[in-house]
């Protein structure tokens, strides 16, 4: 399964760059997002590393994902696709 990354979790005040908001094509509903609470997603970086992460939770009602990721994300992997495993 394929999602992309749509913007940092961020507060007014605050931004927490190693959690990301994802968004998954044909999920629209935040019950259907719960269900892939603990899934594990995986960003490539053009460096070819991999930067894991755990899906945390739903945000929104409109199906989108919380992931929490290993280390900080950089701005490149913003709209970018990762891969849910």
């Amino acid at each position: 399964m394929e999602g992309a990354i749509s913007s940092f979790r961020r507060g007014r005040h605050t931004v927490h760059t190693s959690q990301m908001i994802v968004h998954v094509k044909g999920i629209d509903k935040k019950e259907k997002a719960a269900e892939l609470v603990g899934k594990t997603v995986v960003w490539a970086s053009p460096a070819k590393k991999e930067i894991k992460g755990k899906i945390t939770s739903a945000h929104g009602n409109s199906g989108a994902l919380r992931v929490k990721f290993e280390t900080g994300m950089p701005g490149q992997s913003l709209s970018q696709k990762v891969k849910i495993e």
